[in-house]
């Protein structure tokens, strides 16, 4: 059973499944569903398409450069069955498989480090905005410890400035 892969979103593409289209020059292109088709048709490019997986390794959300992804290559050769090397095979299959899941893990882990301290700035920002929908008008006008504390910021200006323009 062979998968192929979508030429437009990368996805894989089971038996029986999915469009292939052969253009005038014998080239063929494979497609998952309809949608890839379509966008395909209209001529836009996968990686300004933000669904694609060729937008993900463009923009860095998906790993782009693994060893472990020299598994899923594409060969042509025929190589002559042993069961040996089928069962060791398998066995690595499933070895590498357990790393790239911990290498994805990591890699997202990466990313997302720097998006904890924005979150927190616009929570605080957002409930700033809307403490009344929080608690009452009322009891914010009897308590005014119930909001959030204010920063005060004094602005000191340099004498010298105001000398210069005097002259």
């Amino acid at each position: 059973m062979r998968i192929e892969k979508c030429w437009f979103c990368s996805s894989s593409i089971y038996p029986g499944h999915g469009i292939q289209f052969v253009r005038n020059d014998a080239k063929i292109f494979r497609f998952c569903r309809s949608k890839c088709h379509k966008n395909f048709k209209m001529k836009r490019n996968p990686r300004k398409v933000k669904w694609t997986k060729a937008y993900r390794r463009v923009h860095g959300k998906d790993m782009t450069q693994d060893s472990t992804f020299e598994l899923e290559r594409k060969r042509n050769r025929p190589e002559r069955y042993d069961r040996n090397v089928a069962e060791n095979t398998l066995k690595a299959i499933k070895k590498i498989d357990k790393v790239r899941v911990a290498r994805e893990a990591r890699h997202h882990a990466q990313r997302m480090k720097g998006n904890k301290v924005s979150e927190m700035k616009a929570a605080v920002k957002e409930l700033e905005q809307s403490i009344h929908m929080v608690k009452a008008p009322i009891a914010l006008k009897e308590d005014p410890s119930l909001t959030l504390p204010k920063l005060k910021v004094k602005v000191v200006q340099p004498a010298q400035a105001e000398d210069q323009m005097e002259e």
